[in-house]
Protein backbone atom coordinates (compact mmCIF):
# COMPACT_ATOMS: atom_id res chain seq x y z
CA UNK A 1 0.00 0.00 0.00
CA UNK A 2 1.23 3.32 -0.95
CA UNK A 3 1.35 6.21 1.12
CA UNK A 4 -1.57 8.14 -0.69
CA UNK A 5 -4.17 5.77 -2.14
CA UNK A 6 -4.25 1.95 -1.56
CA UNK A 7 -4.78 0.04 -4.83
CA UNK A 8 -7.89 -2.21 -5.31
CA UNK A 9 -5.91 -5.06 -5.12
CA UNK A 10 -4.83 -4.02 -1.56
CA UNK A 11 -8.04 -3.22 -0.75
CA UNK A 12 -9.22 -6.24 -1.42
CA UNK A 13 -6.63 -7.96 0.70
CA UNK A 14 -7.36 -5.81 3.63
CA UNK A 15 -11.15 -7.36 3.36
CA UNK A 16 -9.68 -10.65 3.28
CA UNK A 17 -8.22 -9.89 7.05
CA UNK A 18 -11.29 -8.37 8.04
CA UNK A 19 -13.92 -11.15 7.23
CA UNK A 20 -11.32 -14.05 9.03
CA UNK A 21 -13.30 -12.46 11.80
CA UNK A 22 -15.99 -14.78 13.72
CA UNK A 23 -19.26 -14.79 13.37
CA UNK A 24 -22.70 -16.42 15.00
CA UNK A 25 -23.08 -19.46 13.15
CA UNK A 26 -20.94 -18.39 11.10
CA UNK A 27 -23.45 -16.47 9.19
CA UNK A 28 -20.81 -13.37 8.19
CA UNK A 29 -23.21 -10.82 8.40
CA UNK A 30 -21.24 -7.86 7.05
CA UNK A 31 -20.65 -5.75 3.58
CA UNK A 32 -18.09 -3.47 2.95
CA UNK A 33 -17.55 0.07 0.68
CA UNK A 34 -14.61 1.48 0.06
CA UNK A 35 -14.30 5.31 -1.14
CA UNK A 36 -11.22 5.75 -3.61
CA UNK A 37 -11.30 9.45 -3.14
CA UNK A 38 -11.77 9.40 0.44
CA UNK A 39 -9.97 6.92 2.18
CA UNK A 40 -12.24 5.58 3.44
CA UNK A 41 -14.04 2.14 4.21
CA UNK A 42 -17.64 1.61 5.17
CA UNK A 43 -18.44 -1.38 7.47
CA UNK A 44 -22.41 -2.25 6.77
CA UNK A 45 -24.60 -4.82 7.86
CA UNK A 46 -26.05 -7.41 6.06
CA UNK A 47 -29.48 -8.07 7.43
CA UNK A 48 -30.21 -10.77 5.01
CA UNK A 49 -28.05 -12.81 7.60
CA UNK A 50 -29.66 -12.14 10.62
CA UNK A 51 -31.01 -14.63 13.21
CA UNK A 52 -34.28 -13.51 14.39
CA UNK A 53 -35.22 -15.54 16.74
CA UNK A 54 -32.07 -16.69 18.48
CA UNK A 55 -30.99 -12.79 17.63
CA UNK A 56 -33.97 -10.71 17.40
CA UNK A 57 -32.14 -7.39 18.38
CA UNK A 58 -29.24 -8.08 16.07
CA UNK A 59 -26.62 -7.66 19.03
CA UNK A 60 -24.80 -10.78 17.70
CA UNK A 61 -25.13 -9.76 14.17
CA UNK A 62 -23.63 -6.64 15.91
CA UNK A 63 -20.75 -8.27 17.30
CA UNK A 64 -19.82 -9.89 14.26
CA UNK A 65 -19.29 -6.87 12.42
CA UNK A 66 -17.54 -5.44 15.02
CA UNK A 67 -15.00 -8.01 14.66
CA UNK A 68 -14.67 -8.23 11.38
CA UNK A 69 -14.36 -4.34 11.90
CA UNK A 70 -11.40 -5.08 14.76
CA UNK A 71 -9.66 -7.16 11.90
CA UNK A 72 -10.11 -4.32 9.18
CA UNK A 73 -8.47 -2.12 12.02
CA UNK A 74 -5.60 -4.05 12.67
CA UNK A 75 -4.72 -4.95 9.11
CA UNK A 76 -4.61 -1.32 8.01
CA UNK A 77 -2.25 -0.86 10.92
CA UNK A 78 -0.02 -3.62 10.03
CA UNK A 79 0.03 -1.74 6.25
CA UNK A 80 1.59 1.39 8.60
CA UNK A 81 -1.73 3.52 8.40
CA UNK A 82 -3.82 4.43 11.34
CA UNK A 83 -7.35 3.20 10.94
CA UNK A 84 -9.23 6.30 12.09
CA UNK A 85 -12.42 4.81 13.14
CA UNK A 86 -16.08 6.14 13.80
CA UNK A 87 -19.24 4.21 14.82
CA UNK A 88 -22.53 4.60 14.37
CA UNK A 89 -21.50 7.60 12.18
CA UNK A 90 -24.96 8.03 10.23
CA UNK A 91 -27.87 7.25 12.43
CA UNK A 92 -30.62 7.11 9.70
CA UNK A 93 -28.51 4.84 7.91
CA UNK A 94 -28.90 1.60 10.32
CA UNK A 95 -26.97 -0.88 8.09
CA UNK A 96 -24.02 1.70 8.36
CA UNK A 97 -22.20 0.48 11.60
CA UNK A 98 -18.74 2.05 11.16
CA UNK A 99 -16.45 3.80 8.96
CA UNK A 100 -12.73 3.63 8.99
CA UNK A 101 -10.61 6.14 7.37
CA UNK A 102 -6.86 5.70 6.23
CA UNK A 103 -4.64 8.18 8.03
CA UNK A 104 -1.04 8.72 8.65
CA UNK A 105 0.35 6.15 11.46
CA UNK A 106 -0.68 7.43 14.95
CA UNK A 107 0.73 6.41 18.70
CA UNK A 108 -1.57 3.29 18.56
CA UNK A 109 -0.75 1.94 15.37
CA UNK A 110 2.02 -0.48 16.52
CA UNK A 111 -0.31 -2.00 19.54
CA UNK A 112 -2.62 -3.10 16.50
CA UNK A 113 -0.07 -4.12 14.25
CA UNK A 114 1.11 -6.54 16.66
CA UNK A 115 -2.03 -8.09 16.44
CA UNK A 116 -1.92 -8.96 12.65
CA UNK A 117 -0.43 -12.82 12.97
CA UNK A 118 -2.99 -13.95 14.77
CA UNK A 119 -6.15 -13.13 12.04
CA UNK A 120 -5.40 -16.01 10.36
CA UNK A 121 -4.26 -18.78 12.69
CA UNK A 122 -7.54 -17.83 14.99
CA UNK A 123 -10.22 -20.15 14.57
CA UNK A 124 -12.49 -21.68 16.79
CA UNK A 125 -11.39 -24.72 18.60
CA UNK A 126 -14.59 -27.15 19.58
CA UNK A 127 -12.50 -30.06 20.71
CA UNK A 128 -11.44 -30.70 24.89
CA UNK A 129 -8.79 -28.70 26.29
CA UNK A 130 -6.15 -29.42 29.06
CA UNK A 131 -6.63 -28.75 32.39
CA UNK A 132 -3.74 -26.23 32.70
CA UNK A 133 -4.94 -23.58 34.18
CA UNK A 134 -3.95 -20.31 32.59
CA UNK A 135 -1.82 -18.02 34.01
CA UNK A 136 -2.98 -14.27 36.04
CA UNK A 137 -0.41 -12.40 34.28
CA UNK A 138 -2.38 -13.51 31.13
CA UNK A 139 -5.37 -12.87 32.52
CA UNK A 140 -4.54 -9.52 33.28
CA UNK A 141 -3.30 -8.60 29.49
CA UNK A 142 -6.48 -10.30 28.45
CA UNK A 143 -8.44 -8.04 30.11
CA UNK A 144 -6.50 -4.72 29.65
CA UNK A 145 -6.49 -5.26 25.71
CA UNK A 146 -10.64 -5.56 26.26
CA UNK A 147 -10.60 -2.33 28.28
CA UNK A 148 -8.76 -0.70 25.65
CA UNK A 149 -11.76 -1.12 23.41
CA UNK A 150 -14.33 -0.18 25.92
CA UNK A 151 -15.05 -3.39 27.35
CA UNK A 152 -14.72 -5.18 31.10
CA UNK A 153 -13.33 -9.05 30.64
CA UNK A 154 -13.67 -11.22 33.70
CA UNK A 155 -13.57 -14.28 34.95
CA UNK A 156 -15.94 -16.26 36.78
CA UNK A 157 -14.56 -18.54 39.38
CA UNK A 158 -15.91 -20.35 42.95
CA UNK A 159 -19.62 -20.19 43.43
CA UNK A 160 -19.98 -17.40 40.63
CA UNK A 161 -18.83 -20.24 37.47
CA UNK A 162 -20.94 -22.79 38.88
CA UNK A 163 -23.88 -20.71 38.42
CA UNK A 164 -22.22 -19.87 35.60
CA UNK A 165 -22.39 -23.07 34.16
CA UNK A 166 -25.93 -24.01 35.83
CA UNK A 167 -27.38 -20.88 33.51
CA UNK A 168 -25.30 -22.35 30.37
CA UNK A 169 -27.33 -25.34 30.95
CA UNK A 170 -30.47 -24.25 30.81
CA UNK A 171 -30.11 -22.17 27.86
CA UNK A 172 -29.37 -25.76 26.52
CA UNK A 173 -32.17 -27.55 27.53
CA UNK A 174 -34.31 -24.72 26.24
CA UNK A 175 -32.56 -24.94 22.90
CA UNK A 176 -32.96 -28.57 22.44
CA UNK A 177 -37.07 -28.09 22.46
CA UNK A 178 -37.53 -24.75 21.30
CA UNK A 179 -38.14 -25.16 17.25
CA UNK A 180 -37.05 -21.85 16.22
CA UNK A 181 -33.82 -22.49 17.95
CA UNK A 182 -33.55 -25.67 15.64
CA UNK A 183 -34.28 -24.02 12.40
CA UNK A 184 -31.94 -21.57 12.58
CA UNK A 185 -29.26 -24.13 13.74
CA UNK A 186 -30.05 -26.24 10.53
CA UNK A 187 -30.34 -23.56 8.31
CA UNK A 188 -26.39 -22.53 9.54
CA UNK A 189 -24.72 -25.95 9.43
CA UNK A 190 -23.73 -28.18 6.68
CA UNK A 191 -23.75 -32.23 7.49
CA UNK A 192 -21.87 -32.49 4.02
CA UNK A 193 -18.44 -33.64 3.15
CA UNK A 194 -16.65 -30.64 1.70
CA UNK A 195 -16.85 -29.73 -2.20
CA UNK A 196 -15.97 -27.33 -4.49
CA UNK A 197 -19.37 -26.27 -4.74
CA UNK A 198 -20.10 -26.15 -0.92
CA UNK A 199 -21.78 -23.24 0.87
CA UNK A 200 -19.21 -20.64 1.42
CA UNK A 201 -20.86 -19.65 4.96
CA UNK A 202 -21.71 -21.38 8.16
CA UNK A 203 -20.94 -23.99 10.15
CA UNK A 204 -19.36 -27.31 8.16
CA UNK A 205 -19.24 -30.76 9.61
CA UNK A 206 -16.18 -30.81 10.33
CA UNK A 207 -15.97 -28.02 12.50
CA UNK A 208 -18.85 -29.64 14.89
CA UNK A 209 -15.81 -31.31 17.18
CA UNK A 210 -16.26 -34.36 19.04
CA UNK A 211 -19.97 -34.92 20.72
CA UNK A 212 -19.44 -34.12 24.26
CA UNK A 213 -19.04 -37.89 26.47
CA UNK A 214 -18.44 -36.50 29.79
CA UNK A 215 -17.11 -32.52 31.34
CA UNK A 216 -18.26 -29.78 32.17
CA UNK A 217 -17.26 -27.37 29.59
CA UNK A 218 -19.76 -25.80 28.22
CA UNK A 219 -20.02 -26.77 24.35
CA UNK A 220 -23.21 -26.17 21.62
CA UNK A 221 -23.78 -29.30 19.41
CA UNK A 222 -24.29 -28.12 16.34
CA UNK A 223 -25.85 -31.50 15.19
CA UNK A 224 -28.66 -30.78 17.44
CA UNK A 225 -31.38 -33.63 16.59
CA UNK A 226 -29.62 -34.85 13.30
CA UNK A 227 -27.40 -38.32 13.74
CA UNK A 228 -23.54 -37.72 12.41
CA UNK A 229 -22.58 -40.56 10.86
CA UNK A 230 -18.56 -41.71 12.35
CA UNK A 231 -18.59 -38.60 14.58
CA UNK A 232 -16.06 -38.92 17.82
CA UNK A 233 -17.07 -38.79 21.39
CA UNK A 234 -14.86 -37.18 23.81
CA UNK A 235 -14.44 -35.85 27.75
CA UNK A 236 -14.42 -32.08 27.85
CA UNK A 237 -12.92 -30.27 30.72
CA UNK A 238 -13.75 -30.86 34.27
CA UNK A 239 -12.91 -27.21 34.85
CA UNK A 240 -13.42 -25.02 32.09
CA UNK A 241 -12.10 -21.42 32.03
CA UNK A 242 -14.53 -19.07 31.38
CA UNK A 243 -14.51 -15.58 30.29
CA UNK A 244 -17.25 -13.26 30.43
CA UNK A 245 -16.62 -9.59 28.08
CA UNK A 246 -19.35 -6.84 29.17
CA UNK A 247 -19.98 -3.44 28.49
CA UNK A 248 -21.21 -0.32 30.85
CA UNK A 249 -24.53 -0.34 29.03
CA UNK A 250 -26.51 -2.37 26.15
CA UNK A 251 -26.97 -0.36 23.05
CA UNK A 252 -25.61 -0.82 19.49
CA UNK A 253 -22.70 0.94 19.75
CA UNK A 254 -21.87 -1.05 22.93
CA UNK A 255 -22.48 -4.08 21.41
CA UNK A 256 -20.27 -2.47 18.38
CA UNK A 257 -17.32 -2.01 21.32
CA UNK A 258 -18.19 -5.38 22.71
CA UNK A 259 -17.23 -7.04 18.92
CA UNK A 260 -14.22 -5.59 19.05
CA UNK A 261 -12.90 -6.30 22.34
CA UNK A 262 -13.91 -9.72 21.94
CA UNK A 263 -12.04 -10.23 19.02
CA UNK A 264 -8.80 -8.42 20.43
CA UNK A 265 -8.59 -10.62 23.38
CA UNK A 266 -8.94 -13.47 20.56
CA UNK A 267 -6.15 -12.18 18.66
CA UNK A 268 -4.08 -11.62 21.68
CA UNK A 269 -5.09 -15.20 23.52
CA UNK A 270 -3.99 -16.84 20.22
CA UNK A 271 -0.59 -15.25 20.05
CA UNK A 272 -0.70 -16.07 24.02
CA UNK A 273 -0.92 -20.44 23.08
CA UNK A 274 -4.84 -20.35 23.57
CA UNK A 275 -7.62 -21.83 22.02
CA UNK A 276 -11.07 -20.89 22.23
CA UNK A 277 -14.48 -20.92 21.67
CA UNK A 278 -18.05 -19.48 22.03
CA UNK A 279 -20.73 -19.88 25.08
CA UNK A 280 -23.64 -17.45 23.11
CA UNK A 281 -26.47 -19.76 24.82
CA UNK A 282 -27.12 -17.99 27.85
CA UNK A 283 -27.17 -15.08 26.29
CA UNK A 284 -29.49 -15.77 23.29
CA UNK A 285 -32.51 -15.96 26.38
CA UNK A 286 -32.73 -12.05 27.70
CA UNK A 287 -33.70 -13.25 30.85
CA UNK A 288 -30.83 -15.72 31.11
CA UNK A 289 -28.28 -12.59 30.61
CA UNK A 290 -28.83 -11.16 33.47
CA UNK A 291 -27.60 -13.99 35.99
CA UNK A 292 -24.23 -13.74 34.22
CA UNK A 293 -23.42 -10.84 35.54
CA UNK A 294 -20.43 -9.71 38.40
CA UNK A 295 -21.73 -11.09 41.71
CA UNK A 296 -19.73 -8.33 43.50
CA UNK A 297 -21.12 -5.30 41.74
CA UNK A 298 -24.15 -6.60 40.05
CA UNK A 299 -23.63 -4.06 37.01
CA UNK A 300 -22.55 -4.51 33.27
CA UNK A 301 -24.60 -6.12 30.52
CA UNK A 302 -23.08 -9.56 29.47
CA UNK A 303 -22.06 -9.34 25.79
CA UNK A 304 -20.48 -12.69 24.78
CA UNK A 305 -18.70 -15.57 27.06
CA UNK A 306 -15.69 -16.95 25.57
CA UNK A 307 -14.10 -20.62 26.70
CA UNK A 308 -10.44 -20.31 26.31
CA UNK A 309 -7.25 -22.96 26.84
CA UNK A 310 -4.68 -25.03 25.89
CA UNK A 311 -5.57 -27.40 22.97
CA UNK A 312 -5.82 -27.84 19.50
CA UNK A 313 -6.56 -25.02 16.99
CA UNK A 314 -9.74 -25.69 15.29
CA UNK A 315 -9.62 -25.92 11.77
CA UNK A 316 -10.98 -23.19 9.12
CA UNK A 317 -14.05 -22.55 7.88
CA UNK A 318 -15.14 -21.27 4.85
CA UNK A 319 -15.07 -17.23 3.81
CA UNK A 320 -17.33 -15.93 1.40
CA UNK A 321 -14.90 -14.32 -1.19
CA UNK A 322 -14.07 -10.96 -1.37
CA UNK A 323 -15.90 -10.12 -4.60
CA UNK A 324 -19.34 -10.95 -2.64
CA UNK A 325 -18.81 -8.17 0.63
CA UNK A 326 -16.67 -5.66 -1.53
CA UNK A 327 -18.06 -2.83 -3.19
CA UNK A 328 -15.35 -0.11 -4.42
CA UNK A 329 -16.69 3.14 -5.18
CA UNK A 330 -14.55 6.12 -7.15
Amino acid sequence: MTRRTPSDERVAALIHDATAAPSMHNAQPWRFRYHRSRHTFEVRADFERAMPHSDPDGRSLHLGCAAALLNLRVAVAHEGRHPETRLLPVPADRALLATVRLTDPAPDTSALAALYPAIHQRHSSRDPFEETEIPQTVHEALAETARLEGADLTFPASWHLEDVLETIQEAEARNITDPGSERELERWTRLAASSPDAPVEGVPQYAFGPRKRGGKAPMRDFAGHRQVADRDAADFERNPQLALLSTQHDRPDDWLRAGQAMQRVLLLATLQGLAGSFVSQPLEWTDLRWPLRDPVTGTGHPQMMLRLGYGPKGPGTPRRPVSEVLDIQP
